[in-house]
C-alpha cells in the first residue's frame, strides 16, 4: 500500500473508536490521531484553573498558551500538556462529563481544527473524533460512521472503568451517554452528525476485531 490516505472515523461516546482507530492504524502503518484526547486535555486544563467551561473566550484565551502534544506509546497514544503526561488523568470522570462542554466553545473548536489539520496533511492518518469527516478532514479518502445502541457503549465503557479498576455503575453510565450524545448533537458549533459521503457501521453486535477487518477492507477498496 504505497499510497497514504486520510481516514476519518466519526461517532458517539463509546462507540469503539478510538481502540478501533488504534488498532487500523497499526495494521495500515498509519498514524493514530485522537483528536477526543485533544479536548480532554483542554478540559483538564480548564478545570485545574478554575475556569467557566462555558465561556468561549476565556477558554480561546487559555488554548493560546496551551501546548497539547500527541507521541506514540507502547499502549498507545501518550498526551502531554507541555512536558507534563496527562494521558491518564484524561481519562477519568470528571473529565468525561465535561468535555463536552469545552468542545462547543466555538474558540477551542477553531484552535484544535487548525492543529488537527496540520498533523493530517501528508497523509496516511487515521482520525477519530465527532466531527472529522464533516469540518476537520472533509476531503478524506474514506470516512466511516461508527455507532452502537446507548446500553452497548455503556457497557463497554464499564468494561474499561472496571478494567482501570475504577468504580462504575452501568445505569449511570447509560444515562451520562445519552446526555452526551444529546449535547453533541444539538451544539450550535461542528455538532454530531454523518457526513453525507461517509459509511454507516452500526458495531453493536460485532468485535472490535470484525470492526478493524471491515474497515481494512474498505481502506484497500480505496487504495486499489
Amino acid at each position: 500500500m504505497m499510497k497514504k490516505i486520510q481516514i476519518a472515523l466519526d461517532g458517539p461516546a463509546g462507540a469503539g473508536k478510538s481502540t478501533i482507530a488504534k488498532q487500523l492504524a497499526a495494521r495500515l502503518d498509519y498514524v493514530y490521531i485522537d483528536t477526543g484526547a485533544m479536548y480532554r486535555a483542554v478540559t483538564l486544563a480548564a478545570l485545574e484553573q478554575s475556569l467557566d467551561l462555558n465561556d468561549g473566550e476565556v477558554l480561546g484565551e487559555l488554548m493560546k498558551s496551551l501546548d497539547i502534544r500527541l507521541t506514540p506509546g507502547e499502549n498507545g497514544q501518550r498526551v502531554f500538556i507541555g512536558d507534563r503526561e496527562v494521558t491518564d488523568a484524561i481519562r477519568s470522570i470528571e473529565i468525561t462529563n465535561n468535555v463536552s462542554f469545552v468542545a462547543r466553545q466555538k474558540e477551542v473548536r477553531a484552535a484544535l481544527v487548525t492543529a488537527q489539520r496540520k498533523l493530517a496533511e501528508r497523509g496516511g492518518i487515521v482520525m477519530d473524533g465527532r466531527d472529522i469527516g464533516t469540518v476537520v478532514l472533509p476531503d478524506a479518502e474514506l470516512k466511516v460512521f461508527l455507532t452502537a445502541t446507548v446500553e452497548e457503549r455503556a457497557a463497554r465503557r464499564h468494561r474499561e472503568n472496571i478494567a482501570r479498576g475504577m468504580d462504575s455503575d452501568i445505569t449511570v453510565l447509560q444515562e451520562e451517554i445519552a446526555l452526551r450524545d444529546k449535547r453533541d448533537s444539538e451544539r450550535e458549533v461542528s455538532p454530531l452528525r454523518q457526513a453525507d459521503d461517509a459509511l454507516y457501521l452500526d458495531t453493536t453486535e460485532m468485535t472490535i476485531d470484525e470492526v478493524v477487518v471491515r474497515l481494512m477492507e474498505l481502506a484497500e477498496g480505496v487504495l486499489k
